[in-house]
């Protein structure tokens, strides 16, 4: 894109059209920069202003010697930050970084035509970062100043406002809309991308296989949905949402790991509903994730389609979630889960890093004796611990060290569910009685509106899982001893004002409400993959819309669109032009006051004897005559802005007198 030869001699960039031009790259640059690294955008961003600042005050390009410079200095940003120029964001920053280069020598019509049609590319690469529907909104307004660009260039284009400069664009976009929706609808989809450019692979959900107290700050923070779910029935009550994801055993005194146990048999441990009346069944529509674990609510009784459950109840994929995912699955919210523990998951579940935590170990033997073994009574004291210790639930936790335990319980006595969740499994363990972490997502927003339950990543929670004799596996929510609002109104509740303005009631409630266009807009465009467009013609009888009917439906909607376009320039074609009709009605104005064109006449010359016979409005006649030639005979056709100037001037004419 960046030349090294100087422009030929020829016509230059008005000043309008350079500006729509940094208008344009203002765009491109815009809708890239939450990917982009801070530093490049703000470079970026400096070189285009300067440059617009260059070109104003000295109409010049700038040196050559300036631009090799910032072209190496670009590709070796872009190399040190991502270790590539390959791969979609590397791809897409160096893409965006020599577009704004591009300004640099921008000179002539031909710069400006290819950097439109650059910039447009650009802007169709930000939707592989994100197709929701603010971001496809801000990429279809991207393309007016694009459009109002390549106007620009036209020849004798009059110079008008910048809001009346992109209109002609919004025109354009507004009328491409029905023949993109039958593209949308009717093109069939592929299984892959066509240029064959994976996903981003990061974590998106933020819940990982290994957690560590003070790990969940940032996810906590994040208030993007992880995930919406529908129920059959009435939504379970607050106490009872929790969605259960990673079963955590592993633990070596400051991280627990996510690990399947080797035990005789791979299958999921048994499970028993106490009421066959409360399995709820639901439908989860899944954000990207990038990882294979699928979360479910309470104990999932089966796997759903291409999905496996783990011996501990967790539900995985049989690949990482790249795109949105829909999944049933039906779950017991009261159980008995694995009523008789092996001897090897036991010893497992008991299991500590020796010479840790000694003050944790002397607190849970006493408890052990005085309760003479009873294991319920031992789980009580832990939560009556929690919940008189004066322990605070806060974002900003103090810092634990290598007794991480003690100094949380005997120190600092601040934290959030990971400290809660981790201090009491240890605990557990340490008075002998099986436990495990259990990480995945509690509470979320009901929303009336959509009638389904949304679920952020700020609605991320840890909790713990105990073993009781005659009970099994049963859920043990330690925070919710410190903090009950964690449970019963969600996370925000729970930290209060700790998470700023973004949780304020009325701009939280604004942005619960907004999430059912959001929603919809995932359903109905995002989600609209293959299988949904073979089932297109379902409610009209025809089960499965094949390629070839998918085709036939194409052409047919093409052939009327192109019927429809014909129809309306043949109806423009037969209207009287309106330049014509504009003359016609200042020749009937100047009629009525005495003054009748003759047959042989030209225009000049009638609007001439016209000004003469109409002293007092010789100069008004005149620039009408003269503003008549220039569209009739300046041009191939008139500039549209200037016919509607000419227009409104013939309306607003009045003759006063004839002079005999």
């Amino acid at each position: 894109m960046i030349g090294v030869t100087r422009h030929p001699t020829g016509p230059s960039l008005d000043s309008r059209a350079f500006d729509l031009l940094c208008l344009t790259m203002a765009c491109v640059l815009g809708v890239h920069a939450s990917h982009l690294p801070w530093w490049l955008v703000a470079a970026l961003a400096l070189v285009l202003a300067l440059r617009w600042w260059q070109r104003r005050r000295h109409g010049t390009p700038p040196p050559m010697l300036l631009k090799l410079p910032l072209l190496a200095l670009l590709a070796i940003g872009v190399v040190f930050t991502y270790g590539t120029i390959f791969g979609q964001e590397p791809g897409s920053a160096l893409a965006v970084g020599l577009l704004v280069l591009k300004l640099l020598e921008s000179e002539a019509p031909r710069d400006a035509k290819v950097g439109v049609s650059f910039a447009c590319f650009g802007l169709m690469a930000a939707l592989l970062f994100d197709q929701g529907l603010v971001a496809t909104f801000v990429v279809a307004l991207g393309l007016l100043p694009a459009l109002a660009t390549l106007r620009a260039l036209e020849p004798a284009q009059a110079s008008v406002s910048l809001p009346r400069a992109l209109l002609p664009g919004l025109a354009l976009l507004a009328a491409a809309v029905p023949l993109a929706l039958l593209a949308f609808a009717l093109v069939p989809r592929l299984s892959s991308p066509l240029w064959g450019a994976p996903n981003r692979t990061e974590a998106r959900t933020g819940l990982s296989d290994q957690m560590s107290p003070g790990d969940f700050v940032e996810l906590l923070n994040d208030e993007r949905p992880a995930m919406r779910v529908t129920f059959d029935g009435p939504p379970p009550p607050p106490e009872q949402r929790y969605f259960r994801a990673y079963v955590m055993w592993a633990y070596d005194g400051r991280t627990w790991e996510h690990v399947q146990l080797r035990l005789a048999d791979g299958r999921a441990r048994p499970l028993e509903p106490l009421e066959a009346r409360v399995t709820t069944g639901y439908q989860v529509d899944l954000e990207p994730t990038d990882r294979t674990v699928l979360p479910a609510l309470g104990m999932p009784m089966e796997a759903p389609a291409d999905a496996r459950l783990s011996p501990n109840r967790e539900v995985f994929s049989d690949k990482p979630v790249r795109e949105p995912l829909h999944y049933a699955l039906r779950s017991a919210l009261y159980y008995h889960l694995q009523p008789k523990l092996p001897e090897a998951a036991r010893r497992f579940a008991l299991r500590l890093p020796q010479g840790l935590n000694p003050r944790t170990h002397a607190l849970a033997a006493q408890w052990r004796a005085r309760r003479a073994g009873d294991d319920q009574a031992i789980v009580d004291d832990a939560l009556a611990l929690f919940h008189d210790g004066a322990f605070r639930y806060t974002m900003s936790p103090a810092p634990l060290g290598r007794n991480a335990v003690d100094d949380f319980l005997f120190g600092t006595r601040e934290g959030f569910c990971e400290h809660y969740a981790s201090s009491f499994t240890v605990l557990m363990r340490a008075a002998g009685i099986p436990a495990r972490v259990v990480t995945g997502y509690q509470g979320g927003y009901w929303n009336p509106l959509g009638n389904y339950l949304l679920v952020r990543q700020s609605d991320a929670h840890a909790w713990s899982e105990v073993w009781l004799e005659g009970r099994g596996w049963t859920r043990v929510d330690p925070t919710a001893a410190v903090r009950p609002e964690r449970v019963s109104q969600g996370a925000a509740a729970a930290a209060g004002d700790q998470l700023g303005w973004v949780q304020t009631s009325w701009l939280a409630s604004l942005r619960n409400q907004w999430d059912v266009v959001n929603h919809w807009w995932t359903q109905g465009v995002i989600g609209f993959d293959a299988l949904r467009q073979r089932g297109l013609l379902t409610p009209f009888g025809i089960h499965d819309t094949g390629t070839a009917m998918l085709g036939i439906l194409l052409a047919i909607g093409t052939a009327l669109f192109v019927a429809i376009g014909v129809g309306w320039a043949l109806w423009r074609r037969e209207r009287p032009e309106p330049l014509r009709q504009a003359l016609r009605r200042l020749e009937a104005r100047l009629a009525r006051a005495g003054i009748t064109r003759r047959r042989s006449e030209g225009p000049q010359h009638y609007l001439r004897r016209a000004a003469r016979a109409l002293p007092a409005q010789r100069a008004e006649l005149e620039r009408l005559m003269n503003r008549y030639l220039e569209l009739r005979y300046a041009h191939d056709e008139p500039v549209p802005e200037l016919l509607r100037e000419f227009q409104r001037a013939v309306r607003e004419f009045r003759p006063r007198r004839v002079v005999k």
